[in-house]
């Protein structure tokens, strides 16, 4: 048998689409880890700590969305990515997922390729993540921000971001000057072609400069363009 590189748990109650999964998983020599219910999934992910998980929504007992907040509020496995497979996929249900701490969204019913494709990219953006300059904590006009600890200080001050809010502020402050669009946004945080839209970003942005204690307007808009951190003095 060769050696696999990755585990990944599935939780996911439906029958057929897990056995599916599992044969697709094992093709490509993935460990897999199955779990029907929120309950077991929460359980296997403590105990096995994989490397990726497929988590669906729509669960008996605890919710998908409830077992992906669970999981990145634990210390222990906070960073283990998360790729939510759905039957919802209306843009608010994508939101939702994203805030929760997912790393990915796709829609059932999905395609084996895309979704190996996103496994993959998912993988290698943690991967890439763990050494570098990406853990680098910065602090640029009154703003500390820690990746490692996913803390976020103004003026000294502790603020609570969601998941996405920090992807998108630790992108732009890690620049500072560039302009991204938003559909470059969505590409960096979460991977490209994600199914999100530039409506989605300008909503993450509204809400991300109302928490930044006076300092949201260091996020500029840049208008029929995107959005930069600003880079010159006021």
């Amino acid at each position: 048998m060769n050696k696999t590189s990755h585990t990944v748990l599935v939780i996911e109650d439906e029958p057929d689409i897990m056995e599916l999964i599992e044969f697709n998983l094992k093709k490509y020599n993935y460990n897999v880890l199955l779990a029907n219910n929120g309950e077991k999934g929460l359980k296997d992910a403590r105990s096995f700590e994989p490397d990726l998980i497929l988590l669906d929504l729509m669960l008996p007992g605890i919710q998908g969305i409830d077992v992906c907040r669970v999981i990145k509020s634990d210390e222990n496995i906070k960073n283990t990515p998360i790729i939510i497979l759905s039957a919802l996929g209306q843009e608010e249900d994508i939101v939702k997922g994203l805030d929760a701490g997912a790393d990915d969204y796709v829609s059932k019913p999905f395609s084996l390729d895309i979704l190996n494709a996103r496994i993959k990219s998912v993988l290698r953006r943690y991967i890439r993540n763990d050494y570098g300059d990406a853990n680098k904590t910065i602090v640029l006009k009154g703003i500390k921000i820690s990746p490692r600890t996913r803390e976020v200080t103004i003026e000294g001050e502790l603020i609570s971001l969601t998941y996405t809010e920090f992807q998108i502020l630790h992108l732009l402050i890690s620049h500072p000057g560039w302009v991204f669009t938003r559909y470059q946004i969505i590409d960096k945080i979460r991977g490209e072609n994600y199914p999100v839209t530039d409506r989605s970003i300008d909503f993450q942005i509204v809400g991300l400069r109302k928490k930044m204690l006076g300092k949201g307007n260091l996020i500029e808009t840049i208008r029929g363009v995107g959005y930069r951190f600003q880079h010159h003095e006021t």
